[in-house]
């Protein structure tokens, strides 16, 4: 009877400690996969400014850049 016991007492910590690392491995596959999406999404960002770019002749960009400048010398002034 002890023995039976025994055998099943440390049958479920193996099982316990199988679940455990098998809850590991796909924690690690789900930040994996998540850092994946976020770099495709970047990439297909970066792809769909340069295809709005090259359909414009760079006039979008071109009013975006001078928005920042302008944004980042109205921020300066504010510092001082």
């Amino acid at each position: 009877m002890k023995l039976k016991t025994t055998a099943l007492l440390i049958t479920s910590l193996l099982v316990l400690a199988g679940c455990d690392q098998a809850e590991k491995s796909a924690q690690q596959l789900m930040g994996k996969a998540a850092e994946t999406a976020k770099q495709a999404i970047d990439d297909t960002h970066k792809a769909a400014e340069q295809a709005l770019s090259d359909a414009t002749g760079g006039l979008i960009s071109k009013k975006e850049q001078a928005a920042q400048e302008t944004d980042k010398s109205e921020s300066s002034s504010q510092e001082i």
